[in-house]
């Protein structure tokens, strides 16, 4: 009796797989509160003639005001916890400095990969329509991040995450394409895949600086931010950088909620998630985002999906949860990191 029981209970779960878990939990969340923000910019839009640059850019400055205080309170604290003279610390300390190049060299790189991604994804809305650039952008990202991800990281994806991969393409293109013809441009088009560069890019940085430990989710998100806020100002400046509306208050509630829910909490999520999973896993998961605008879509600006489109939310949801379950499968097998590798990565 006893050992019926036992087989029918459940194994505890490893480390590795419950931080698996919570990356793909983070990443779900980060992609729902994405989801929302084309909802909100279109109604910024509509109150005034506030362009999409300078929208991106007084996003990512307000995002940068909220997540400064967070970050030196995090790093007052951690001082406060660690000792100074603490003996399993100070023997890394010139590895650490030794890798501070690398660290900036990935920063930077991590800012520039989201200003691309940004800027790019704009231009592409404007020269090709928002439904192709939307197709373009999110259905090459996992597929450039899974490329980038065996190449330069060394991941490997087994065909349940390679055909969860396709389907995710696969659904989120009947997902755009039911919403109606578009027109077709091929700088739209080669815009869109910059876009999908960068965001892929993106990702495969913040996988990189995670899993190394070299930066955490909030510092790499502040980070890159102002990295990407000064590549953005001098295109922002010659847009026209403030906004024009006989509505400040609405405008200025709508451009807060964008700031804090789709930026300051979204990104540290989205970074954290990508240091538990691969980056394929993550361009996937994050495809949330396209659920989330079409679901706001219909109920709060009124649009209609037809049935390819809901077809297309079908393919992509279960392309989302088998990736997930795939990506929870493969942190089983993974070895666990030696003590001395924790302790050198502190």
């Amino acid at each position: 009796m006893s050992s019926t029981f036992g087989r029918r209970s459940t194994l505890p779960t490893s480390p590795a797989t419950a931080s698996a878990r919570r990356g793909i939990a983070a990443l779900a969340v980060a992609g729902t509160c994405w989801g929302t923000t084309g909802v909100a910019v279109a109604l910024i839009f509509r109150l005034g003639d506030t362009g999409p640059v300078a929208v991106s850019l007084w996003r990512l400055l307000g995002a940068i005001a909220v997540l400064a205080p967070v970050v030196a309170l995090r790093r007052i604290r951690r001082r406060r916890v660690v000792p100074v003279s603490a003996p399993e610390t100070a023997p890394h300390r010139p590895a650490a400095r030794g890798t501070s190049r690398q660290r900036t060299g990935l920063l930077a790189a991590a800012g520039t990969g989201m200003a691309l991604f940004q800027a790019a994804y704009f231009a592409a809305v404007q020269h090709t329509g928002v439904a192709l650039a939307t197709v373009v952008t999110l259905g090459a990202a996992p597929v450039l991040a899974a490329l980038g991800g065996r190449l330069l990281l060394a991941e490997r994806l087994g065909a349940g995450a390679v055909t969860a991969v396709a389907g995710a393409v696969v659904g989120l293109s009947i997902l755009v394409a039911g919403g109606g013809p578009g027109s077709v441009a091929a700088s739209g088009v080669g815009l869109a895949l910059a876009s999908a560069a960068g965001y892929a890019a993106t990702t495969l940085v913040g996988r990189e600086l995670g899993r190394r430990r070299l930066a955490d989710p909030y510092t790499l998100t502040l980070v890159s931010f102002g990295v990407a806020a000064v590549l953005l100002a001098p295109l922002a400046w010659l847009t026209g950088p403030l906004p024009h509306t006989a509505h400040p208050g609405e405008l200025a509630l709508l451009l807060g909620y964008v700031v804090v829910v789709t930026t300051a909490v979204a990104y540290p999520l989205y970074f954290a998630g990508t240091s538990a999973v691969r980056a394929a896993t993550a361009a996937v998961v994050t495809l949330t985002e396209p659920l989330c605008a079409a679901v706001l879509a219909v109920t709060v600006l009124g649009e209609r999906l037809g049935a390819a489109s809901l077809a297309g939310m079908v393919v992509l949801a279960g392309s989302i949860v088998a990736l997930a379950r795939a990506e929870s499968a493969s942190a089983r097998t993974r070895p666990a990191p030696r003590p001395a590798d924790r302790a050198g990565r502190r």
